[in-house]
């Protein structure tokens, strides 16, 4: 999997553009490990280069994670890098809706 293609996908369906981020790759023997930062307040050249670090393929299936991270909207909302057994992929977060039973 294309690491640059599958965020972009991510940022395309939920419908926003980054407001910070930090992602890396960290591989087991150590080669090609990468750390992208995309600082707030980035210009959109930054933003650019920033998802050009991320143009490289991973085995996003079964085995040992490779990429980590977390990027943070304006809305309070973020992606978060989760795996299960090696597989991995993106989740979209937001806060949770407070109880009724929580609220006085």
């Amino acid at each position: 999997m294309n690491a640059r293609e599958e965020l972009q996908h991510k940022f395309d369906r939920i419908g926003k553009k980054p407001m910070c981020a930090i992602i890396h790759r960290e591989r087991y023997d150590d080669s090609d490990n990468i750390v992208a930062l995309l600082k707030k307040d980035h210009t959109d050249q930054e933003f650019v280069e920033f998802m050009n670090r991320l143009d490289f393929e991973y085995y996003a299936g079964y085995g040992s994670q490779e990429l980590f991270g977390t990027v943070w909207f304006e809305d309070g909302t973020w992606l978060d890098r989760n795996e299960y057994d090696g597989s991995e992929w993106w989740v979209y977060l937001s806060t949770p809706q407070i109880p009724v039973d929580l609220l006085k």
